[in-house]
């Protein structure tokens, strides 16, 4: 299994590309590292089950038990599962590229808000763009 370092790494490569409509199961799969991340965090094993013929779902699902303010990113899970079937179902529509990046960007908000939350317990009791995960990203752009 990846760090969350490690996915944001290569969230931010797939990002950079632009990302291709291949890059659906791969970007699934890193939303679903994400969220076994935070399950491990919570001292439980990540589930191997599906919800919705999804296990990003299910894990959003453990990973939200007793800790309601991590139903902020259940959406997001919700989205990221709707771009992979629009790229999966619908491979030759004219805008699957469009959709690929866009699952990019909704796996990479994924990715933020958990490890921002992974820092900052609070996180997600209003949204994702808390002021200390804003003020996180603000100190990082201006060290480079």
């Amino acid at each position: 299994m990846k760090s969350l370092s490690d996915i944001g790494s290569r969230l931010d490569s797939l990002m950079a590309g632009p990302p291709a409509p291949e890059d659906g199961p791969e970007l699934l799969a890193l939303g679903e590292e994400v969220l076994e991340q935070w399950v491990i965090a919570k001292g439980k094993e990540p589930t191997r089950e599906e919800r919705e013929g999804f296990r990003l779902l299910a894990l959003h699902r453990q990973g939200a038990d007793k800790d309601p303010s991590f139903n902020a990113c259940r959406e997001t899970c919700r989205e990221l599962a709707w771009h992979f079937n629009l790229l999966s179902h619908q491979p030759g529509h004219p805008d699957t590229d469009q959709r690929a990046r866009m699952m990019a960007l909704v796996a990479n908000h994924l990715f933020l808000f958990v490890s921002g939350k992974m820092e900052t317990e609070e996180l997600g009791e209003f949204c994702c763009a808390s002021k200390p995960l804003r003020e996180k990203v603000d100190e990082n752009t201006n060290a480079q």
